[in-house]
């Protein structure tokens, strides 16, 4: 066991100090697909049953309360000492879970407000924002839903804009996503994500003609891996090279899905459908803040895995397994990019 994980584990025992980034030379992000963040309450309108303590799943109180302190768990040891600025989350089911991952758990010690609203995902999963206020101060927010080609809205997640100022120096504008899911078949939900890829880089393009030289930061659970379609010729999100335009997005996370690693395993296939994409002007900044490519990484702390008995190897500890209850953290590991001081 690293001396790392055994001071989380003695902070976990004793309670976490309230941690001040201002001391450090750099800030982090963190984007996490927290599987299924339920409260217990039916809710008549979305198709949750599941997750009550009647339901399938026999979701508790109890259950909630340990899947929440797993979710801290996570954020509070994501970047060792330093509590992330700033905490992209995907499958929240509401506000109220939300309010208590933060005020019940050992989050309670840190300055994070929350920015979320609910989403027309027809079982009721949202993406969610939380910042630390002494060191992000939000500017303007919007949610863009999919859209239907009649206009109506499709019953999925929405693309959450955030700017704001970090640390008084540097604005910068994140998006939140959670694309449609593979669940109907990968050919079946193809189109889906296409659209997905299309509102959102027409959201980014509409940045691009209004600020010069925007510090952009993308964030998400897309469900297609970096080099499929809807990223890499849709968004058209490249692979680092010699030559960064300003105006270009380039996908950090592009080379993750190899050697046997990414953010999620199907059976025995990984995949990196959890990314990090940037704009040119965050990795040529040469004032406020830069990113540097290996500052973008897949969280792999031991505590989130165990031994994957079928497949070999390890996976991911989730929640459940089918409908059996593990009492894990995810099925997906979380990402995590630094931004360091350019000047």
């Amino acid at each position: 066991m690293t001396s790392r994980v055994i001071i989380i584990i003695l902070l976990f025992s004793f309670g976490f100090p309230s941690f001040s980034q201002e001391k450090t030379d750099h800030i982090s992000i963190l984007f996490y697909n927290v599987e299924n963040l339920f409260d217990t309450k039916n809710n008549p309108d979305t198709e949750d049953d599941e997750y009550t303590p009647d339901g399938d799943r026999h979701w508790t109180y109890k259950r909630l309360n340990n899947k929440l302190l797993n979710t801290s768990k996570v954020i509070l040891s994501a970047d060792g000492w330093n509590i992330p600025t700033v905490v992209a989350l995907c499958e929240i089911e509401n506000r109220d879970v939300l309010d208590m991952l933060i005020a019940d758990t050992p989050l309670k010690s840190q300055p994070y407000k929350i920015i979320h609203k609910e989403s027309p995902d027809h079982r009721g999963i949202d993406v969610a924002f939380l910042y630390n206020t002494e060191q992000f101060i939000p500017i303007n927010y919007k949610y863009y839903p999919l859209k239907n080609r009649d206009g109506s809205i499709k019953r999925t997640r929405e693309i959450l804009y955030v700017s704001g100022v970090i640390n008084g120096t540097d604005t910068i504008h994140f998006f939140v996503n959670h694309w449609p899911s593979r669940y109907s078949g990968l050919l079946e939900t193809k189109q889906l994500r296409a659209s997905a890829a299309k509102l959102l880089r027409q959201k980014v393009d509409d940045l691009f003609e209004q600020f010069h030289s925007p510090k952009i930061i993308i964030l998400g659970d897309f469900n297609d891996n970096p080099t499929d379609e809807s990223l890499s010729e849709i968004l058209y999100a490249k692979r680092i090279n010699s030559q960064i335009a300003e105006n270009d997005l380039y996908n950090l996370s592009f080379d993750w899905g190899k050697a046997r690693s990414g953010t999620l395993k199907y059976q025995s296939q990984w995949s990196a459908f959890d990314q990090i994409i940037v704009s040119g002007a965050l990795l040529n900044a040469t004032s406020g803040f830069v990113v540097k490519p290996q500052n973008a990484t897949i969280i792999n702390y031991p505590f989130l895995f165990e031994k994957d008995e079928k497949y070999g190897g390890l996976k991911p500890k989730r929640t459940y397994y089918g409908f059996s209850y593990l009492g894990g953290f995810s099925d997906h590991l979380p990402v995590l990019l630094k931004l360091e001081r350019a000047d």
